[in-house]
């Protein structure tokens, strides 16, 4: 077996789009977007952190300027830890959005992460997103960039979707108030593209990934999340009562009474509901347990979303309708250091914990429980039932059963005897399974495993995308500058290839992708970083080939292809290319110089129908229209912007007059010797060098000129030179 070379300190990226995340004084429970997801991965990033392999961490999520929230949430960086940050990157409009309105912005942060990464200079070792939301990014930015994509979903929108449907609600009411639709194209997505899906119960993964067209056994792991124990204890025996004591007493009639407590977010699917008529229908419970729900926290009921507001007024009406005033207590707010504080009053009281959602992917607050010595009741889906499995502390329910919910609240609290068993298992069972320490560990060695280079080994790991780490980038058209003389191609090559790995190398051509591709590996050229194609109507990235979409979509400005397919049918000289040439954003012919008009009086018929198009004449002999977005030149552009590289560290070399717009303003152009005349008006431009040499020969020429590599090769303190040969 081949050694492993050495493994350098890794670079992770977390993504978690929607919520309120911040490393203190985390909101858990404001609303039905601010949960267990954003205490899970804050608290992976700083495990992940404290691990001597692991070098920088970063979780990208969403920045957020809105008068409604905490002003932390609009910083756009805030340290969790030495080498761990929250990084928050603009997405969509800057007020606060749920997830549900985020899916339209969602590939404008992907964007904003690339530039985050080009502007940093680093590519990450892997991207773990957490999430449908972030699963549809991290996709894309995996694919970009080459590198493995991790995805653990939380929750999932087929099983919700399912749950949904058996309370009563229609397809039509699920699609628009929840976006299903969307949710699980980007959960599919993402699963097609993970090398790692990370499950936290076995249960997850053969209930409800299994579910998907894009599920793969293999690609699946258990690795049950952590916790941060040292918050979490037994009561001790002396006893002060804290200020949530207080708070809860103002409900209670008895406060000594057993404390029954639920603790999440005023979400429908935590089924809070279900509980109150489980306890107030059950016969004598209220005159020996006390209630206590704490749904997050409000001010105006009035003011919080839709579903916050729909859940605790049904909670209120649910209280009025039993008449439970003095027995339960659902108090209007709490702090983060207040939730260890009420499972210790649970536990002193000889109280029990209860999640009674309709779907648990894990319940973080079962473990929270069992680590503070509370016997845990809960749902029979998902994370709870590996829970009690390893713990031991509790029982599982129906959750759409409160009769039987009832009784068995009566009964857990009525034998003191497994009472106490159940609390000793609870502690046991949190220390030995739920630690941070263990879920990174575990973690880590599926991942610097599959992240692990052997010389020479193929197919072991993506290719990296160099993206993010180069300082220049050299950018040719393909027939009659690129290609065309075997000799100096490949003496170009050798050039770029001793320059390093700080110059990437890009095409730019009227040819499509595949035919590009097929023309390059017959030259014995290296898939470029970037394929620029179809004359600046589609750009791909490296080995994966992936598309970039947010160029299309930007493209697809006042594009109506059909209509000007019409209108150039009577047009003299033009010949229609063959479908295969043919592309969503590009229409192309062949023309006949001498009958055809001139491309100017073309474009003044296509202003008169009111149709927009980037009319290209190129070698005498072709025709392209395009969107008035796109081109060459605008292609190198977005791109100059997207990977953070000025313009004046790109170097551009062509030979025709569809290289002509690229070749213009602030890149540095080089016209190889064997051009065409449609060229001969960019002389004397600044920026613009008629080599004298043919083919690949002439952007020798070029970088030689502008002294294109020298930075690159220069040591410390030493200037680039380029400037001055311009």
């Amino acid at each position: 077996m081949e050694p492993l070379e050495p493994t350098p300190g890794k670079y992770v990226v977390l993504i978690s789009v929607h919520g309120l995340v911040r490393g203190t004084d985390m909101e858990l429970g404001r609303d039905a977007d601010t949960g267990g997801q954003v205490k899970y991965v804050v608290e992976l990033a700083r495990a992940l952190g404290e691990d001597e392999r692991i070098e920088r961490v970063d979780l990208l999520t969403r920045q957020v300027f809105d008068g409604r929230v905490d002003a932390a949430y609009a910083e756009p960086r805030e340290e969790l830890a030495p080498g761990v940050s929250i990084v928050r990157l603009p997405c969509g409009p800057r007020r606060y959005l749920r997830k549900e309105a985020l899916w339209p912005h969602l590939d404008s942060f992907a964007d904003q992460a690339i530039q985050y990464l080009s502007a940093l200079g680093r590519t990450p070792d892997w991207i773990h997103s957490h999430y449908a939301d972030a699963g549809y990014v991290g996709a894309r930015m995996a694919h970009i960039l080459g590198v493995p994509l991790v995805h653990t979903g939380h929750s999932l929108g087929r099983v919700k979707r399912e749950r949904l449907r058996a309370k009563g609600l229609d397809d039509e009411t699920i699609e628009s108030r929840y976006h299903i639709g969307a949710r699980i194209e980007a959960e599919e997505l993402a699963l097609g593209e993970a090398m790692l899906v990370v499950a936290s119960t076995q249960q997850e993964v053969d209930e409800q990934y299994a579910q998907y067209e894009n599920y793969h056994r293999k690609r699946m792991q258990v690795i049950p999340p952590g916790l941060e124990l040292a918050r979490f204890r037994p009561p001790r025996r002396a006893f002060r009562q804290p200020p949530i004591y207080l708070e809860l007493a103002r409900f209670l009639r008895d406060p000594r009474r057993p404390m029954i407590l639920a603790l999440s977010r005023p979400d429908e699917r935590k089924n809070i509901a279900t509980l109150v008529k489980a306890y107030a229908e059950q016969p004598g419970l209220r005159d020996k347990a006390n209630l206590v729900i704490v749904a997050g926290n409000r001010d105006d009921i009035e003011e919080m979303d839709r579903g916050a507001r729909q859940v605790l007024t049904e909670l209120l009406l649910a209280i009025d309708r039993h008449d439970l005033y003095g027995h339960v207590a659902y108090p209007r707010q709490h702090q983060p250091d207040d939730v260890p504080v009420l499972y210790r009053l649970a536990a002193r009281t000889h109280g029990v914990f209860v999640n009674p959602a309709l779907t648990e992917p894990f319940g973080l607050t079962l473990i929270e429980a069992a680590a503070s010595g509370v016997p845990v009741l809960a749902t029979n889906d998902g994370g709870p039932r590996d829970i009690l499995e390893h713990c031991r502390n509790g029982r599982l329910f129906d959750p759409l059963d409160s009769r039987a919910l009832g009784a068995l609240l009566a009964e857990a609290l009525a034998d003191r005897g497994r009472w106490r068993r159940w609390a000793r298992n609870g502690l046991r069972g949190a220390q030995r399974h739920y630690t941070w320490d263990g879920h990174v560990e575990g973690y880590l060695k599926i991942m610097l495993k599959a992240t692990a280079r052997r010389p020479g080994a193929r197919g072991r790991a993506p290719k990296r995308s160099r993206l993010p780490e180069l300082g220049r980038l050299l950018v040719c058209d393909i027939d009659n500058t690129l290609l065309g003389d075997f000799d100096g191609l490949h003496a170009l090559l050798a050039e770029l290839r001793s320059a390093g790995d700080g110059v990437g190398f890009a095409i730019a051509t009227g040819r499509r992708l595949e035919s590009a591709r097929r023309i390059l590996q017959d030259w014995r050229v290296p898939t470029p970083d970037i394929l620029i194609t179809s004359v600046g109507s589609a750009i791909f990235y490296g080995n994966s080939m992936a598309e970039d979409p947010g160029w299309l979509d930007h493209i697809d400005h006042r594009w109506d292809r059909d209509a000007l397919v019409e209108a150039m049918r009577d047009i003299p000289g033009l010949k229609m290319q063959s479908k295969s040439e043919q592309r969503r954003h590009k229409i192309s012919y062949d023309v006949d110089p001498a009958v055809m008009p001139p491309p100017p009086d073309i474009v003044r018929h296509l202003r008169r129908l009111d149709l927009r198009a980037n009319v290209i004449f190129s070698h005498q002999a072709y025709l392209d229209l395009l969107p008035v977005r796109a081109s060459k030149g605008l292609a190198l552009r977005y791109l100059s912007m997207k990977w953070d590289l000025p313009p004046d560290r790109i170097l551009v070399a062509g030979d025709s007059g569809n290289d002509e717009e690229m070749l213009r303003g602030e890149m540095l152009g080089v016209v190889v010797g064997n051009y065409s005349d449609e060229l001969e008006s960019l002389r004397g431009q600044p920026r613009v060098h008629f080599a004298a040499g043919e083919y690949a020969w002439g952007i020798l020429e070029g970088l030689r000129h502008y002294r294109f590599l020298e930075a690159l090769r220069a040591g410390p303190g030493q200037t680039e030179h380029h400037e001055e040969a311009v």
